[in-house]
């Protein structure tokens, strides 16, 4: 164990810049299947019976409809030289137009080039990345699980062993809005359900490996064959610490993955930690490389509500609130879903959303000594509770385990609970489910809500 600890620490310290610039897992996302977005694109609602005609009035062409009644997103046809600005005051005109807004690329606030936070390596996180290093399998719900995993400090905080022996496992179905997920990871393949690739326009479980070119593929899953070998942790792509055979992480350096490949197999991974026996439906509304647009992410929520979602994970956050994004969160939130999201990383009290929507349950990020992460966003404005972020050992592509810190893997934390209480409450409703949340671990730094998530707690409230 003191060589592998001593391989670690000086393969982790040669790359210790990288590392502390991008503390923060990024949040990922892969080419669209349409062509390029035009940046004069705008959400459109309407009352039209035909939007065709009403956008042909316009000189715009219909680019899809946003799986919701009367919402579309819409470009200027070709030869329409108007701008965004123009072309919404003239639709705002039209006696058949009820809103529009601009649709907008976004990349999110785990991307390390937006980051501010600071860090390094502490002993403590050496001692995480060792422990993740151990390949002893343990069962886990009848899967075969890293015990690194299953057993890590931040699970014992929030209590899920406890929990789960007496209390809860799981029920219903978490979406969980991200990067798509490992449909064949071992510990994961059992609890996943249909769900939807919006980055390309096809149905099913969104497989993250298809983000990456065949070769690369290849490398990454020739570390499986030797997953009971010595395995060190290797920075991948600036933000990713994977655990890889040494050869398949030598061969990596040379080939760098997409800046947040594995981000949704990562949240996935958690959320299945807390909540084993509920099942997780994958909604891939991000590429690989940490972007999006507005219209995919409101796609994903009316998907989810209309496909039997209990809840729903929003591991990203937006510095502006969107009309089309509130309407959408407020239709999940009337059809009873129960909504999570991520505070954001850049250490501020300052509102993101949808994280500061009141019928969404924003989740900052703490440490293993219950401290508040350096990088977390927090306060009343943003989070109405924390959980661990730093660290977490959770389930990666091609059936590997990485670790990751942010508050995208805070909020799964959440997101678990969720499904936890659905179990001893079917159908628990909103106030139901902020009023069990309100029962955690009180902590001394200020303007931290309800304080750190306490699984047990939460679930033992349910059923007095």
């Amino acid at each position: 164990m003191r060589s592998l600890h001593y391989l670690m620490r000086s393969r982790l310290m040669k790359k210790a810049t990288a590392f502390i610039a991008a503390f923060v897992l990024a949040l990922a996302v892969a080419p669209l299947a349409r062509s390029a977005p035009d940046d004069r694109e705008i959400i459109l609602r309407t009352s039209a019976a035909d939007v065709t005609v009403l956008a042909k009035r316009h000189g715009l062409d219909v680019v899809m409809s946003m799986d919701t009644p009367g919402v579309f997103l819409v470009a200027p046809s070709p030869g329409n030289v108007a701008t965004s600005a123009s072309l919404q005051a003239e639709l705002l005109l039209d006696a058949e137009v009820l809103a529009v807004e601009p649709d907008r690329g976004v990349s999110l606030p785990e991307v390390p080039q937006t980051q501010t936070m600071t860090g390094g390596l502490t002993q403590s996180t050496a001692h995480i990345l060792e422990a993740a290093a151990n390949p002893t399998l343990v069962d886990f719900f009848g899967a075969s699980a890293r015990d690194a995993y299953v057993n890590q400090p931040a699970a014992a905080l929030v209590r899920t062993a406890p929990t789960q022996l007496s209390l809860a496992t799981g029920r219903g179905i978490v979406a969980i809005i991200d990067t798509g997920v490992d449909p064949n990871h071992p510990v994961l393949k059992a609890s996943l359900v249909g769900g939807y690739d919006f980055t390309r326009n096809f149905p099913g479980i969104p497989n993250e490996m298809n983000d990456l070119t065949q070769s690369t593929a290849h490398i990454l899953e020739q570390s499986t064959a030797h997953i009971l070998e010595a395995q060190t942790a290797q920075v991948l792509n600036g933000s990713t610490l994977a655990l890889l055979d040494q050869s398949t992480a030598h061969i990596l350096e040379g080939t760098p993955l997409p800046s947040a490949f594995g981000h949704g197999t990562m949240v996935a991974g958690i959320v299945h930690l807390v909540a084993p026996t509920a099942k997780i439906m994958p909604l891939k509304a991000f590429n690989a490389d940490g972007t999006t647009d507005l219209c995919l992410i409101i796609r994903a929520i009316y998907f989810a509500t209309d496909h039997g979602a209990h809840a729903i994970n929003m591991s990203f956050s937006f510095p502006d609130a969107s009309s089309e994004l509130r309407r959408a969160i407020d239709y999940a939130y009337q059809h009873g879903v129960l909504l999570v999201a991520a505070s954001g990383n850049e250490g501020l009290t300052t509102k993101r959303y949808p994280a500061s929507f009141n019928n969404v349950v924003g989740v900052a990020s703490t440490d293993l000594f219950d401290q508040k992460s350096a990088f977390s966003n927090w306060g009343s404005n943003v989070a109405y509770l924390a959980a661990p972020g730093e660290g977490i050992i959770t389930t990666y592509p091609a059936g590997l385990y990485a670790a990751g810190w942010g508050t995208s893997f805070s909020a799964p934390f959440v997101a678990g609970a969720a499904a936890l209480l659905n179990q001893t409450d079917p159908g628990i409703g909103w106030g139901d489910f902020v009023n069990a949340l309100s029962h955690g671990v009180k902590l001394s730094v200020a303007n931290f809500g309800w304080g750190r998530l306490d699984t047990y707690s939460a679930v033992s409230s349910s059923v007095d």
